[in-house]
């Protein structure tokens, strides 16, 4: 019987994929927004870049 070989992608690998597939935007807000922000996510166990995306989506639906 063949067994199949176990592989890993590497984090190069994967790196590779999300510049290619992705990109990044940046936002500087003060820090007191920041913590606001991540600490609201978290009670309410969403993701933060999940409310940044639903943002620009609604904002490129207009």
């Amino acid at each position: 019987m063949e067994t199949k070989r176990k592989t890993k992608t590497s984090s190069a690998v994967k790196q590779r994929y999300n510049e290619k597939v992705y990109d990044n935007i940046s936002v500087r807000v003060p820090k007191e927004m920041a913590a606001a922000f991540k600490k609201k996510c978290a009670e309410e166990g969403i993701p933060q870049a999940q409310v940044i995306k639903k943002t620009i989506e609604d904002f490129l639906a207009k």
